[in-house]
């Protein structure tokens, strides 16, 4: 894919104007299907898949787009619940290659194009799209919402987003449309939630106002107004926000009832889905189990810390980690003290990468105490975790999509399916 790396001079430039110039050539101005847009700092992943899983369950014909992928570029675009092929790929980058002509997209501006002609041309009747980063200048906020869902509120982004909850709830909110659900899963959202919603005429829903769930231990119950659904079992990833998307995902399912019908058995396989790298345990007998989990912000870091004190080990805890520049570093290190026993910090390559030397630093401003190792890159530094842990120890590989993609990329791993 480093081609499209080359089609547009910044790796991110925020805006809509050249992505709909080809847009509108590729016919996609008003797509054939119900779109569902899901946005947010953290959670929109999961919501995605939660909502594939309910529509592919009751038979609907389901496209999901996400993103950054793990493994291979063709995570981010599915049918059915399944990575879409090469070749049929290739033939969606060629008609926006057409289309565009000499208009420059970004890898995600062009991917993003590419995932919507293949989703009319398979025929789907619904699609699940992810927003890569804050919702009104991003390229999926090209296309018209049905139902719009912003997860959760977050610092992350912020020198695109603004260095402010209110700042980014703004512009996470530009996913809203005028006369249609805005959905908004954040227990504390900032007042420009309900601004830009107002302003636009959606109709806002807020959870814990309009609707909302009871955590029953073993189940929980989802209420919606009057309406109310018990004993659903716990979503299969871990995390108590993981309830919060959940009654988000529930949510959308009824507002789209009269068109997209689904059963209860449908919401039961879509709280079983899970999704790579989130909080995903991978036991290994006979050696210390690794733990992969994406958590590359404050917010992240916290459900992450929550995790381990939920599922504690039975020998040392070890984190291998890689986080880029521009990322809360300290912070993450505060939420995860007393979590960590060992720390072994690996440097990430590109324009946003740091060294381990300086992600060890930061993270020791944070509050972290003690030996922390750094490592030139995240497969040595594995390597050195594993020949000291022990097989009743835990190994947390955390932090970048980077980090957490190379060690799936080694063989061990890739024996076994990353999503």
């Amino acid at each position: 894919m480093s081609w499209l790396e080359t089609l547009h001079p910044k790796e991110i430039a925020l805006g809509l104007e050249r992505v709909r110039v080809v847009q509108a050539q590729l016919g996609l101005m008003a797509p054939p299907f119900t779109v569902i847009v899901a946005g947010g700092t953290n959670g929109k992943g999961s919501t995605v898949a939660m909502l594939e899983a309910i529509y592919c369950s009751a038979g609907y014909r389901v496209g999901a787009y996400s993103s950054p992928h793990l493994v291979r570029f063709n995570e981010r675009i599915r049918v059915g619940g399944v990575d879409v092929p090469d070749a049929e790929i290739v033939r969606a980058f060629e008609q926006v290659e057409r289309a565009r002509a000499d208009v420059p997209l970004t890898y995600f501006e062009f991917g993003t194009l590419a995932a919507v002609v293949l989703f009319r041309d398979r025929g789907v009747q619904v699609a699940v799209l992810e927003v890569g980063l804050g919702g009104r200048l991003d390229a999926v906020n090209a296309f018209d919402a049905d139902v719009a869902i912003v997860t959760s509120i977050g610092l992350d982004h912020q020198e695109y987003l603004g260095h402010d909850r209110e700042s980014i709830a703004r512009e996470k909110a530009g996913i809203f449309r005028a006369g249609r659900p805005a959905l908004c899963g954040d227990p504390e959202p900032p007042g420009a939630i309900a601004d830009a919603a107002r302003s636009v005429g959606a109709e806002l829903l807020q959870i814990h106002e309009h609707f909302g769930y009871r955590d029953e231990g073993d189940a929980f119950s989802w209420h919606y107004g009057r309406q109310v659904r018990a004993g659903l079992p716990l979503p299969a990833m871990r995390g108590a926000h993981q309830l919060r998307n959940a009654a988000c995902a529930l949510l959308v399912t009824e507002l789209l009832r009269s068109r997209l019908p689904v059963s209860v058995a449908d919401v039961r396989a879509g709280l079983a889905t899970r999704l790579a790298a989130r909080f995903e345990v991978r036991p290994r007998p006979g050696c210390a189990d690794v733990i992969f989990d994406v958590a590359h912000n404050g917010a992240a870091a916290a459900t992450l810390a929550d995790n381990l004190r939920r599922m504690p080990a039975a020998g040392r805890t070890f984190a291998l980690c890689g986080i880029l520049r521009d990322k809360a570093v300290e912070e993450i290190g505060t939420t995860l003290v007393g979590c960590i026993d060992e720390w072994h910090v690996v440097s990430l390559t590109g324009p946003r990468g740091a060294t381990g030397v300086e992600t060890a630093e930061r993270l020791r401003r944070g509050g972290v105490s003690g030996e922390v190792s750094t490592h030139p890159d995240p497969a040595s530094g594995f390597r050195e975790v594993e020949r000291r842990a022990r097989p009743e120890d835990r190994i947390v590989v955390f932090g970048s999509f980077l980090t957490v993609s190379a060690i799936l990329r080694e063989p061990q791993f890739l024996r076994e399916p990353s999503r």
